[in-house]
């Protein structure tokens, strides 16, 4: 019998949630996506020094010193973006830095010097995501880099309000987290845990498929941040899950059954009602929504700090 990946692969593209590429290498995704925190954990491990050398040699040579430390960081990203696409026949996604989250002229700004650090390395921008939070501001950015050719991924994504509106800005695709979701359920009502099909992050997740497929939005949607394999096997037939290289185990490891969750032809006979929306209602809904507006600011806090963390290492052990 084939292991649970393997089925699961049949009807959802699997993508890999990591900066180490030996893990790549390993479980043949699609594709791979990458964050601050992902990048500070694998720049850690002595097999990708000469990325780091690299990105250090690149800055000091290119940058004044006001801005060597920004573009230490961007070229970081990119190299390991670079490393990743030997292996994935597909995409990575590259972080706008967190920092920019509430400004839309400085992530237009940093998605594109990403872009542009791609291609001058010879890498063409179809296999490139630019990773955006899914603020306001970081949705209004990406309407801007959409009509420049510019594939966007939306991520920190825990609304209906959020996904429906970068739906509607044109983006590639977005990253609904079911895992943080569930950790801030937990706690808020003093369980310790839930039913896969009632786990609060998986119908968050199938909430937002199921009306991108009602009213035939192109964006796809990944489910991403996964705390257990029962939270990915309940929503087998999403377009796009990335899993963890610890999760991608436990499913190569176990064989059974791996029925389809999602259906695109059964959730376009639902009634689902269109939601309308302005800017102002976007900030009510999501305000109104205190797990989303706790998560989204916490993911925004712990990105940004993890972005710091990373320029300290690099300086701190390469840099005498």
């Amino acid at each position: 019998m084939a292991n649970k990946l393997d089925l699961l692969k049949k009807m959802t593209k699997v993508v890999i949630d990591t900066g180490d590429i030996d893990a790549i290498k390993k479980y043949t995704p699609i594709d791979a996506t990458t964050n601050p925190s992902l990048i500070l954990a694998a720049a850690q491990k002595p097999q990708y020094n000469h990325l780091i050398e690299d990105a250090i040699k690149y800055s000091q040579k290119n940058g004044d010193k006001e801005h060597q430390r920004e573009l230490l960081i961007d070229k970081l990203f990119i190299n390991f973006g670079l490393e990743i696409l030997k292996i994935v026949p597909g995409r990575v996604s590259t972080e706008v830095d967190a920092h920019l989250s509430f400004d839309v002229e400085g992530t237009v700004k940093k998605a594109r010097t990403l872009i542009e650090l791609y291609e001058k390395s010879g890498m063409s921008r179809d296999r490139i995501l630019i990773k955006i939070a899914s603020t306001w501001e970081g949705i209004q950015a990406a309407k801007i880099l959409v009509k420049d050719g510019i594939q966007i991924n939306m991520t920190l994504m825990f609304s209906l309000i959020q996904a429906v509106a970068a739906a509607d800005a044109g983006v590639t695709l977005v990253s609904p987290f079911v895992g943080r979701i569930l950790d801030w359920y937990k706690k808020a009502e003093g369980k310790s845990g839930y039913a896969p099909a009632e786990d609060p992050g998986v119908l968050s997740v199938t909430q937002i498929y199921n009306y991108y497929k009602k009213f035939g939005y192109h964006t796809q949607v990944m489910g991403a941040s996964f705390r257990n394999v029962d939270e990915i096997l309940e929503l087998a037939g999403c377009d796009l899950l990335t899993i963890s290289p610890q999760l991608l185990e436990e499913l190569y490891s176990a064989e059974g059954e791996v029925p389809r969750k999602l259906d695109p032809a059964a959730a376009a006979k639902l009634s689902i009602d269109k939601l309308t929306y302005d800017e102002k209602k976007f900030r009510w809904l999501l305000c109104d929504n205190a797990m989303a507006t706790e998560k989204l600011y916490e993911g925004i806090r712990n990105f940004a700090k993890d972005s710091n963390k990373l320029s300290d290492y690099v300086k701190k052990t390469f840099i005498k």
